[in-house]
């Protein structure tokens, strides 16, 4: 199995609502960044009576464009994948004026409890505000005027993940754990990649057509990008074993060498995926440091 090939090949149409499957819209949040590609992507669901999933970010004019894609119409459900601050915190602005449930796995929470003197470096980006209406359990159906939404358990990039399937579809809003352009930020404490792994496991598992992802394009093949997926994070897990086992003891050392292709920008998020992966490596005794996996840990091969 290769490893997946990334589209970045993306017109967001901010501004827009995009037709993107039979009674489904794309409304693209300008929220364009290093690590929200062209934006944050809200979906409209339905014909008559509606749902929407991932209303977006606090922004005056995605909330315009957004509220113009509804056009009127009844909104009976909103579906929330995750509560990071580009996907979330629109649902309570939106359930005010709609009247509309709000759907998710839960409030946001971290992966684990943070370790003795540990800072959570994503704490401003999470929505600790949020609250749904009805916590999802993995597995559950949520039926609305001409639709069904079934709930897909996917934590990893945060601990309340969500995928919605479309029932009837093969459709899959895969919000941030699986999308075409680039792989999910995993990054402890909120996320965990052992949970990470276990969900892309759980996807390969099932038959879907097509995913729409959180940022950018569809994934097309899923079952097949998913699979290459995980091979991408093994081979990623064996250059960071890799780098321990050659004498690098600190993160920012093996990201100087396994991420030197890589947008400067970007170094920071990849040095809390670089711990990730070292949290599940310990855990499985292939490496081992004092004390619990930190940032700044010192790494060394079992």
């Amino acid at each position: 199995m290769t490893e997946p090939e990334f589209d970045k090949a993306f017109e967001p149409a901010h501004g827009q609502a995009v037709p993107v499957a039979a009674d489904v819209l794309r409304v693209t949040a300008p929220n364009s960044g290093p690590l929200t590609f062209h934006g944050t992507n809200s979906y409209v669901v339905g014909r008559e009576t509606l749902a929407v999933i991932d209303p977006g970010p606090e922004d005056e004019s995605h909330w315009r464009t957004l509220r113009a894609a509804i056009a009127g119409r009844p909104v009976s459900h909103i579906f929330v994948t995750h509560t990071h601050r580009d996907h979330s915190p629109l649902a309570a602005r939106l359930k005010a004026e709609t009247g509309a449930v709000v759907v998710a796995e839960g409030p946001h929470r971290a992966a684990r409890p943070l370790h003795v003197g540990e800072v959570n470096p994503l704490a401003e980006s999470s929505d600790m505000e949020f609250a749904p209406d009805i916590a999802a359990g993995h597995g559950a159906v949520i039926a609305g005027d001409g639709w069904a939404i079934e709930t897909l358990h996917t934590p990893g990039h945060t601990a309340n993940h969500a995928a919605f399937a479309l029932q009837e579809t093969g459709l899959v809003f895969s919000g941030d754990h699986v999308m075409a352009w680039a792989t999910s930020i995993i990054a402890p404490p909120d996320g965990a990649m052992g949970d990470f792994m276990a969900s892309l496991d759980m996807l390969a598992a099932r038959d879907d057509r097509s995913y729409l992802p959180g940022h950018g394009g569809p994934v097309r093949e899923p079952r097949q990008f998913v699979r290459a997926l995980k091979t991408h994070r093994r081979m990623r897990e064996r250059a960071i074993l890799a780098r321990v086992e050659k004498g690098d003891r600190l993160i920012a050392d093996m990201v100087k060498a396994i991420y030197r292709d890589t947008d400067p920008r970007l170094h920071g998020a990849a040095a809390l995926s670089v711990l990730a992966h070292l949290e599940d490596l310990v855990g499985r005794g292939e490496v081992v440091t004092d004390g619990p996996p930190a940032i700044t840990g010192e790494y060394r091969a079992a």
